[in-house]
């Protein structure tokens, strides 16, 4: 059953595959228009059925020549009720649906390149220069443009961008969603105002109102409980679901065993004292616990938490009774790295409370922030009244430090990954560095080195801080703490954390790294 048109103008965006897809919506929203993302493969009368302003075609790894790469089952004019724009390989889906040719590049194209607009007046161009830096990754390009169709601007190497068809085909080979590429922003914002005429009518803010009124249709006079963490997301949700239906939510904050140092009490205290939530506390160590007993395997840690955490819910739901509901705080990136249903792009893990739930649950989901990124959630979070204590916290997983112990998770990691965690958290704080990192925490190795402490030989573990800038933590890079910093954190962790011996700092960045180790 497709869904029915949005309450506000909105962008779609077909995902083959590019890592950036992400991005695209970002500067969508950033730009006050709604917009969301659907598979490349999602039938024509669902996108038509959501009555878009504009469609945007996104980018992607595969050529199009390939006997197996990412197509529309449909005639690319079936959706030109509307203004298409495609980026990077959504424009050589185009050029190749329309007739035109595209091949192999001789000098292929990563990095900058200078664009040279050959069409002042084209929309897509307007008001920004003659000559532009723009960012470029690919490898084929088009060497004929379908007729109806002329070119708007080229670089050294190629042609880059075209239009035609009565101003309903736009499409670009380098990313304008990019910071790399100076006026994307802009070149964006041309196409959704002038080309689509959209109206910039939304804002995170504006889910609040659009989920309370959905909540309660919904929900009506059922009991709901909410599944709290005590991080960020589960916050918000929570807060949201509140202002909704008030008492009728329970929350649940779970003592896994898998949270940092005196989490369950202190988190507990100020849900209640500070956000007047009905909080029940439910201590669960003995079954997280002993349910990853001998379990190494990251998927399948993620999916015993996540099995066991709804057995939790299920069971308080039935002890309260008449419970037919659960608030989870899920976000956009835990479903576009859990499942694969936005495009052809791999599955990266399974989020415990997307991919690892199970298959058969007695409960309903609410989950009103899944579509939405971690900064928005914040906006939100602070327009609902949610102390900053809560929203300035880095985030911190579901499954807790279970997923920040490579190999099995034992009562002695966790005492090792505890006190660690509290000493980089310490000083991150005293360098006035805590809120200039998106996320800092220290990952337990599977490795023993050899080591000297005093006249003694050791032989302990290693430990690896892993800390990242971010803003919504569908990308992120290593943060460049101060080498003094990170010896103060690397001297504390080996003199007073028993059973370290080694301190490594990871200097990678996502992608083609994640920002959690498992």
């Amino acid at each position: 059953m497709s869904k029915q048109p949005a309450p506000h103008d909105t962008i779609l965006i077909l995902d083959f595959g590019s890592q950036y897809t992400q991005l695209i919506a970002r500067r969508v929203r950033e730009s006050n228009v709604y917009c969301e993302i659907l598979p490349f493969d999602t039938p024509k009368e669902v996108i038509l059925a959501r009555e878009p302003k504009g469609i945007i075609l996104s980018g992607g790894p595969a050529s199009v020549y390939d006997a197996d790469a990412p197509k529309l089952s449909y005639d690319l004019h079936d959706l030109l009720r509307c203004p298409v724009l495609g980026i990077c390989y959504g424009l050589q889906v185009i050029a190749s649906e329309l007739g035109g040719e595209v091949r192999p590049s001789a000098n292929r194209e990563y990095g900058y390149a200078r664009l040279l607009v050959a069409d002042q007046n084209s929309p897509l161009f307007k008001g920004l220069p003659a000559e532009m830096d723009v960012w470029m990754s690919h490898g084929d390009h088009i060497i004929s443009v379908p007729e109806g169709i002329h070119v708007t601007a080229r670089t050294a190497d190629a042609l880059n961008a075209f239009e035609g068809l009565s101003g309903r085909i736009y499409g670009v080979q380098f990313h304008p969603e990019v910071a790399h590429t100076p006026f994307g922003k802009e070149i964006l914002q041309n196409f959704i105002y002038r080309v689509c005429e959209a109206q910039a009518d939304w804002s995170p803010q504006s889910i609040i109102g659009e989920q309370v009124a959905k909540i309660r249709s919904q929900v009506g006079a059922e009991k709901v409980i909410c599944g709290l963490s005590g991080g960020v997301d589960s916050t918000v949700a929570a807060a949201l679901v509140h202002e909704a239906i008030g008492e009728q939510q329970t929350c649940i904050f779970v003592d896994t065993g898998l949270l940092k140092e005196g989490e369950f009490e202190t988190t507990r205290a100020l849900f209640r004292q500070k956000m007047s939530l009905n909080v029940v506390g439910v201590k669960a160590a003995d079954e997280f616990l002993g349910a990853l007993k001998g379990v190494a395997d990251p998927e399948e840690k993620r999916r015993i938490i996540g099995r066991v955490f709804i057995e939790i819910f299920e069971r308080e739901a039935k002890r309260l009774g008449g419970v037919k509901y659960l608030v989870q705080g899920t976000l956009y990136p835990d479903v576009i790295e859990s499942v694969s249903v936005r495009g052809p792009s791999a599955v990266i893990k399974s989020h415990h409370n997307v991919g690892g739930l199970p298959e058969r649950m007695n409960l309903t989901l609410i989950e009103p922030l899944r579509e939405l990124f971690k900064d928005e959630v914040r906006t939100i979070g602070r327009d609902l009244g949610i102390p900053e204590d809560f929203l300035r916290r880095h985030p911190f997983p579901g499954p807790g430090f279970a997923v920040r112990i490579l190999g099995e998770v034992t009562e002695e990691h966790l005492r090792l990954l505890r006190a660690a965690d509290l000493i980089i958290e310490e000083e991150l704080k005293l360098a006035q560095l805590y809120d200039s990192v998106w996320q800092a925490f220290p990952v337990l190795l599977p490795v023993s080195t050899v080591g000297v402490m005093g006249d003694f030989r050791t032989y302990e573990r290693v430990l690896a801080i892993r800390a990242v800038t971010s803003v919504d933590g569908m990308t992120a890079d290593w943060a460049r703490l101060p080498h003094d910093v990170l010896g103060r954190i690397s001297t504390r962790l080996i003199s007073e954390v028993r059973g370290i011996n080694r301190v490594v700092f990871d200097v990678s960045s996502k992608p083609p790294s994640t920002i959690e180790w498992e």
